[in-house]
């Protein structure tokens, strides 16, 4: 079954090399159409880390032990 992060691992090469394509067939240069079709692949990006960023599906529970091995013992 095809997730949201695969479908944006898809999405990045593939809007890059359209829209850069794209933007050539209209008379930009290649040197710049790289650089401002490469908005659309980092706007995804920032969309699947911040927006819709991944999360553990396993919530851990916040309950505290007292067991000497749970807590934390510097070394010196």
């Amino acid at each position: 079954m095809t997730g949201y992060y695969d479908l944006i691992l898809g999405l990045i090469p593939l809007s890059l090399v359209t829209v850069a394509g794209v933007l050539t067939v209209l008379g930009v240069s290649l040197t710049a159409a790289v650089p401002l079709a490469a908005s659309i692949p980092v706007a995804l990006i920032g969309h699947a880390l911040f927006v819709n960023g991944p999360v553990d599906s396993s919530q851990s529970s916040t309950t505290t032990t007292d067991s000497p091995s749970a807590s934390f013992e510097p070394a010196d």
